[in-house]
């Protein structure tokens, strides 16, 4: 109600101005046949000055002098017939002021009644926090959600054969539950064909089996799974498994695009917003959430009332790891010349432009594949100062340190 006093006081303060103005007959102190007699003496004073300086001659002078002084007639005959509305017409003046106050008052009210949302109460953040506590509350299970998903898209068909090793690998698992590497495999295999939840439940007795020695990646896994199986929705169970996986490692990043999946989803586009953007920014560019992420962030940093401009698309990551692998079916030139092409660029820019930990393991991953130790050293102990303050982007990078050889560097 507040808001609807507020602008409808404005709309009629502003058609009030407008139709004063068109009763008096004129803007300021003075009707305009006033400022019109004004003009038309200067004019007169300034060509005495003109003549004066030789800018214009005796008859020219004479010819302007005749045609200023008639207007200078017409006005002051004008300003002593009109008073003080200067001529204009006072019924004409107030008709207009009426339809004005109509357009601009009446106007403003009905446009908002069509493009607003009039009913629309209050929402300050408490209340919406409130609601967003509230949503959360309410999150289903992974079994609730699963019921009410729509049905899977199965994966392309496969062979025989592979259907047949497939059911081996069900009866093994079975009859040997804590096998961790036939976990694995069913895990993944089930996933591809198709079968979400078949798929999910291995992981979770990888997990059971792992117990303390389950990683932040397993966790990982295991949350997209089951957001896979719920078709897109983060239920209490894939919750708490994204939790565990960001209690190992906060820095997991498919967690962190589920946790600010889930954020959405209970109403807190201002968390989700903070956790992507940096996720997004972090890269790198071929990162499976990266897509996702840009598909949907503006969106969300509308809602979250932040003014964002999406940022471009990085071509310069340097060498995947899909990449330094199907390099190894090339000569031994060619493959030299890829990769050392991939890694001058990501090396300049980094040097000149900084990156994400993403991007500094990678190069440190390419001088290693290279033989390169010394920069692949010279690389990891920059990187020790640039993420100093930073121990989990550290640790990502030490594990392609690690690889190339040179993670015994002292800081």
């Amino acid at each position: 109600m507040l808001f609807w006093i507020i602008i409808s006081a404005l709309a009629l303060g502003v058609a009030a101005l407008l139709g004063l103005t068109l009763i008096r007959g004129r803007v300021g102190d003075a009707p305009p046949a006033a400022y019109d007699l004004q003009v038309y003496r200067d004019q007169l004073r300034e060509v005495e000055r003109d003549l004066g300086r030789g800018v214009i001659d005796e008859g020219n002078a004479e010819r302007i002098r005749a045609e200023v002084s008639r207007r200078v007639l017409a006005a002051d005959a004008q300003l002593k017939s009109g008073g003080e509305t200067g001529g204009q017409p006072r019924g004409a003046g107030r008709a207009m002021a009426f339809i004005l106050a109509l357009l601009v008052g009446g106007g403003s009210v009905a446009l908002y009644a069509y493009t607003g949302q009039p009913g629309f109460g209050d929402h300050p953040q408490a209340r919406r926090i409130a609601a967003s506590e509230m949503a959360r509350a309410k999150r289903l299970s992974q079994t609730e959600a699963e019921a009410l998903a729509p049905a899977q898209i199965q994966a392309p068909e496969v062979s025989e054969d592979f259907l047949t090793l497939m059911e081996r690998l069900r009866k093994t698992v079975k009859a040997r539950p804590n096998d961790l590497q036939g976990l694995t495999l069913l895990a993944r295999n089930e996933a591809a064909l198709g079968n979400i939840t078949a798929a999910y439940e291995a992981q979770q007795q990888l997990i059971r089996v792992k117990g303390v020695q389950a990683t932040a990646d397993d966790y990982a896994f295991l949350t997209d799974l089951m957001v896979s199986a719920a078709s897109g929705y983060v239920s209490t169970d894939a919750e708490t498994a994204l939790r565990a996986a960001l209690a190992r490692n906060s820095g997991q990043p498919t967690a962190r695009y589920y946790l600010g999946l889930y954020l959405m989803q209970i109403d807190r586009p201002d968390a989700a917003f903070r956790i992507w953007d940096k996720l997004l920014r972090e890269g790198p560019a071929d990162a499976p959430w990266t897509q996702l992420i840009r598909g949907q962030i503006e969106e969300l940093a509308w809602r979250a009332g932040v003014r964002y401009t999406l940022p471009p698309v990085d071509d310069l990551t340097g060498p995947s790891a899909d990449q330094l692998e199907a390099a190894q079916d090339m000569s031994q030139e060619d493959r030299d010349e890829m990769i050392r092409g991939m890694v001058a660029r990501l090396s300049d820019r980094l040097a000149s432009e900084g990156g994400s930990a993403a991007e500094w393991a990678r190069l440190i991953g390419a001088y290693g594949v290279l033989g390169e130790t010394e920069k692949a050293r010279a690389v990891w102990q920059e990187a020790q100062q640039v993420f100093s303050e930073r121990p989990e982007d550290l640790a990502q990078i030490r594990a392609n340190a690690e690889q190339a050889g040179v993670a015994g560097v002292a800081e």
